[in-house]
């Protein structure tokens, strides 16, 4: 029985008939929000979010407060203290490789000189392979449609293979870390190709692993068919796995890492439940929806570097006329960066070098476009002049295509490089916090009497 058999053995008229059921006594009228000064997703009303703990790690800075009131500065994106422009920038002019330095970073909390970063990435290249018949029994034999769900589903499976699975001590707290960070791209890539096989009847193209290849060579190397891939190609993914490898403590899946963390539970646990996070279309999953809205505006724009056509495009967007019918104009806006996301202007300089004389050129052009119209039609519509920037989302989606990598892969490799960030999370809420994170809710249900069934 395949999952569209289970789904449909299912009585879905009585399902239907429970769901009415449920409306009828669960709706909470909004305004009670506001009367209860409840912080809806954990926001206060001016969008700043609630303060719920102290980290080392990261600080997401995109606008100062001045007498109450948000003045847009220049995003600035700061892991450890260390600005990521200039993270990326001494990698760029160097010409090496970064992901493995950020997650150093960011776990550890100082920069590694070059003899610990040579051992550091030999040790992630030496974690890289899956336990014996892991890839049989988990991957191969249970596909599944949607590679995050695997991701997921394997993080929760390698518990089984860890005889130190419940131990909590920081040495095997930073030996899990470090192995997933390691093995979750193996585990990603194979996971893909199981899906090709199974679902969309491909071929699965199995690689063995390279050692000593950077995290970002291992992808592209076991992702391509031929294994063949440039080291510009190479460098411009590890530039967006270290831009993705962090952002806060306050983003959804990293919130979620550290309140499943707090509860005690184990580190498996914590992980997948972070990649389930991921999962959501408002979290990780927007880069999809940016890359899918592209393919709208192609489809639907006669000349692309025309900014009337394509303003009038992006008004029909945001009127529910065209696009997916949400109204939203994917990659746009931030809910901390205002004038600028630190990481869409370093994606975008570093892909264009990349993109120039092929193809893609003309896509980069026509999102310059969007990030330059969208203010002005969100303006014009809506009587909001609110500063506006674009994010990483708008530009990631494109990156990814430009480097070969299938649309099946924009969230999963957004979970491969953020693994980095949940690990420095969930290892210093462990060992600093000790408090289980429990917000409270206002109950508004009035008290009722119990009613026998034969009275009802």
């Amino acid at each position: 029985m395949d999952e569209r058999e289970i789904t449909t053995s299912v009585d879905m008229k009585s399902i239907k008939s429970l769901c009415e059921e449920y409306k009828k006594y669960n709706y909470i009228p909004p305004e009670l929000y506001e009367r209860f000064d409840i912080k809806r997703g954990l926001r206060n009303q001016d969008g700043t979010g609630v303060i719920a703990g102290l980290t080392h790690i990261c600080n997401v800075h995109g606008y100062v407060l001045n007498e109450g009131e948000k003045d847009p500065i220049d995003g600035q994106l700061i892991y450890r203290g260390i600005n990521i422009n200039d993270i990326v920038e001494n990698c760029v002019a160097e010409q090496r490789f970064g992901f493995e330095e950020v997650v150093y970073l960011l776990i550890f909390g100082t920069l590694p000189n070059q003899k610990q970063l040579e051992r550091f990435s030999e040790l992630m290249s030496e974690s890289r392979e899956l336990p014996q018949y892991f890839f049989d029994d988990m991957v191969l034999k249970a596909p599944s449609k949607n590679v995050m769900n695997k991701l997921a589903r394997s993080v929760l499976a390698l518990y089984s293979y860890d005889d130190e699975a419940e131990n909590a001590s920081l040495e095997h707290e930073m030996r899990k870390s470090l192995q997933l960070i390691a093995r979750l791209p193996n585990i990603m890539v194979k996971a893909y190709q199981v899906k090709v096989s199974h679902y969309d009847g491909g071929s699965m193209i199995l690689h063995p692993l390279l050692p000593g290849q950077s995290t970002a060579e291992t992808i592209l190397s076991l992702l391509r068919p031929d294994r063949q891939f440039t080291r510009e190609e190479a460098l411009l993914l590890d530039i967006c796995m270290m831009l993705q490898a962090e952002h806060g403590g306050g983003n959804n899946s990293t919130f979620a890492c550290r309140v499943l963390t707090s509860s005690g539970t184990d580190a498996y646990s914590a992980y997948a439940g972070a990649i389930g996070s991921l999962k959501g279309h408002r979290h990780g999953g927007a880069n999809i929806n940016a890359s899918k809205m592209l393919g709208y505006m192609k489809a639907g724009i006669h000349n692309w570097e025309d900014e009337d056509e394509v303003a009038r495009f992006l008004k029909r967007i945001m009127l529910k006329k065209e696009g997916d019918g949400t109204g939203l104009i994917y990659g746009m806006g931030h809910a901390v960066y205002t004038k600028s996301d630190p990481r869409a202007l370093i994606l975008r300089q570093n892909a264009m070098k990349l993109a120039q004389g092929t193809e893609f050129e003309a896509e980069f052009k026509l999102l310059n476009l969007v990030e330059k119209l969208t203010p002005l039609v969100f303006a014009e519509l809506k009587g909001d002049t609110k500063t506006m920037c674009a994010n990483v989302d708008l530009y990631s989606g494109l990156v990814y295509r430009m480097l070969g990598i299938p649309e099946d892969l924009f969230t999963p490799l957004f979970a491969c490089s953020r693994m980095a960030g949940w690990s420095a999370h969930r290892i210093e809420e462990m060992y600093n916090n000790n408090r289980i994170i429990r917000p409270a809710y206002k109950a508004i249900a009035k008290h009722r009497k119990y009613i026998p069934i034969s009275e009802r």
